[in-house]
């Protein structure tokens, strides 16, 4: 039975916080298109593709979507719908982008559904980095290369102080940089300055595992420079000794490029 028994004393119905994936439907769970199906009402993120939003064939569907720099819901109201919604509705999905726990503000939903009594459950998605990866064709940890990984982000909330990420991201073999595309000047001087070298690879993936998939090498140095072309959709910066070699291939594709169109 893939829904939560409900305990004594608890609201009627389960908020589920659902991972969405990556963007391509295909790599969404079993378990989360069951529970999508069943649902009664999804309160869904900006940037989880609408073709997933749609699998809940039954539901009512609500917008409630988190961007940087535009107009968004702010998070004790969310907190509140899906409290209320829980009170008239058997299946609540919060339906989040990627991974719910990765960067998917989890923990303040969670907090309050459980303070009100209503019985919860995560339902894990692929992350972003994970579908870069496979997008690259470059695993995330490599024997004898990269045996330690970190998931960070440079962005913190209004009020938050701010966190010490490029440290964790320095000391760790490789990394995914999630949310800081936007900045990526800035987000590449502050690692080197936390001690990752300059000539450190860097992949920019925006919109993995879609067909408007594009992936762009550089290093951190070309990136304190030149900064990236904004991206159109979610975009994540993958750094590490194991990309090296595909860097320096593409480098000199784009070498061999340049040179013929300069010969004609």
């Amino acid at each position: 039975m893939f829904l939560a028994k409900h305990r004594l004393n608890e609201l009627p119905g389960t908020v589920y916080l659902v991972g969405a994936g990556p963007g391509a439907v295909d790599l969404l769970t079993l378990r989360a298109l069951r529970i999508l199906e069943a649902a009664d009402i999804v309160f869904h993120d900006a940037l989880v593709n609408p073709d997933v939003v749609a699998l809940a064939i039954r539901a009512e569907k609500v917008a409630v979507g988190k961007r940087c720099g535009r107009h968004s819901t702010a998070q004790r109201f969310i907190d509140k719908r899906l409290v209320d919604a829980a009170r008239t509705h058997r299946v609540v999905v919060r339906l989040k982008g990627g991974d719910p726990s990765i960067f998917g503000r989890a923990g303040e939903e969670l907090r309050a559904l459980r303070a009100a009594g209503v019985s919860c459950e995560i339902v894990p998605g692929i992350t972003a980095a994970l579908a870069a990866s496979a997008a690259l064709g470059v695993p995330l940890t490599q024997r004898g290369v990269a045996r330690s990984f970190a998931f960070v982000t440079p962005r913190h909330g209004d009020g938050e102080a701010a966190h010490d990420w490029a440290h964790a991201a320095a000391t760790c073999d490789a990394g995914a940089i999630y949310m800081g595309a936007g900045d990526a000047a800035r987000t590449a001087a502050d690692m080197i300055r936390a001690g990752r070298s300059a000539t450190t690879p860097v992949a920019i993936v925006t919109d993995a595992s879609l067909a408007s998939e594009h992936i762009e090498w550089t290093t951190l140095r070309n990136l304190t420079e030149h900064g990236t072309t904004p991206a159109t959709g979610p975009a994540l910066l993958l750094f590490g000794p194991q990309f090296t070699a595909h860097a320096d291939e593409s480098a000199a594709l784009a070498s061999a490029i340049d040179a013929r169109r300069y010969c004609k």
